[in-house]
């Protein structure tokens, strides 16, 4: 059977070889019974648009653009597949690109990299949805952006967060109910901001329990692994080592479980930890690890649907959506 053309779909429905075209493009303004009509006759017909026909009909890539700069590859994984579940659908690919937040030369870099592989639209992800320089950069470029998980509501396109304070505040607060006092915790990496207020919440916890903030069981770790194990290092072996320790995130959590092993201190008997976002790995982790589950895919879906409006119409207005985290209560606490 020969090949479905634009042709054969537009006679079976009886509209016009344009209308078939902002059908399939997912343009606006086009009557629900008219693109019902062009649907059916896409669907029976098995039509598939070329990808390089659309291109040129339409003036669009169809592809949309995710930067990043974060150690841990679940994060990465999960944030490309929300964005794949929302953009696969409307036709669109993914263009997946680390960055290094402290390059000096970051925002000519991602404008050069946007001229070249023509996006039609762009995703950041923490630290680069913190820089504020970088998304006026990309909007002069006439393109849309949606920032994933800022810090703060930068007031300059739409973005998704979570409730990170509110979040770290209730793990914290279970911690206190369970009798710990002497509580490490280990800081996430200083220039992803969000993280900050996971640490904001900590605090408030202890304020509102009476309990006073021992700076010295503040500890800087840097996201990985390795920080947590050396951060772990410094709170165990200390005159006064805590009963209890709070990652910022599970791969720091997971690293001070190793140490926690490797110095025999019984998990949670002798030190409960805790971590931050419910990476895979927290359950397999043994004890399994007690955290906060962050909707990383949930906000990359929220993301791409933001971003998706805004290229369907210029006039979509910017929006900022909340997505709630979730305790996970496991053996480590």
């Amino acid at each position: 059977m020969a090949k479905a053309t634009i042709d054969d779909v537009a006679a079976l429905a009886g509209v016009s070889i344009k209308t078939v075209s902002r059908v399939v493009n997912g343009e606006p303004n086009v009557r629900t019974a008219t693109r019902e009509k062009v649907q059916q006759a896409v669907d029976k017909l098995g039509y598939h648009p070329s990808q390089s026909a659309r291109r040129l009909a339409s003036n669009r890539s169809f592809l949309i653009a995710l930067l990043y700069d974060n150690p841990s590859p679940s994060y990465v994984i999960d944030v490309q597949n929300g964005i794949l579940s929302e953009c696969r659908p409307a036709g669109y690919d993914l263009l997946i690109h680390p960055c290094d937040h402290t390059d000096p030369e970051l925002e000519q870099q991602v404008a050069n990299l946007v001229r070249q592989s023509r996006v039609d639209g762009v995703v950041l992800t923490p630290p680069l949805s913190d820089n504020a320089t970088l998304v006026r950069r990309i909007k002069e470029m006439q393109l849309p952006v949606v920032v994933i998980a800022p810090a703060e509501d930068l007031g300059l396109c739409s973005s998704v967060m979570t409730n990170d304070e509110e979040a770290a505040f209730a793990l914290a607060t279970k911690l206190l109910d369970k009798g710990h006092t002497q509580i490490g915790f280990i800081l996430g990496h200083p220039d992803h901001k969000a993280m900050a207020n996971r640490f904001k919440g900590f605090q408030k916890a202890l304020m509102y329990q009476g309990v006073a903030l021992d700076k010295r069981l503040v500890v800087q770790g840097m996201n990985s692994f390795e920080s947590g194990y050396y951060a772990a290092e410094k709170l165990l072996l200390s005159a006064t080592p805590p009963s209890a320790i709070f990652a910022a995130n599970d791969d720091m959590a997971a690293g001070a479980i190793k140490l926690a092993h490797k110095l025999n201190r019984r998990i949670p008997a002798d030190v409960a930890i805790a971590g931050f976002d419910d990476v895979p790995a927290a359950e397999q982790l043994w004890p399994g690890l007690t955290t906060v589950r962050q909707p990383i895919e949930g906000m990359a879906r929220q993301a791409a649907q933001l971003l998706l409006m805004q290229l369907k119409s210029s006039d979509a207005p910017s929006q900022n959506q909340r997505l709630k985290s979730e305790l996970i209560m496991r053996e480590s606490v």
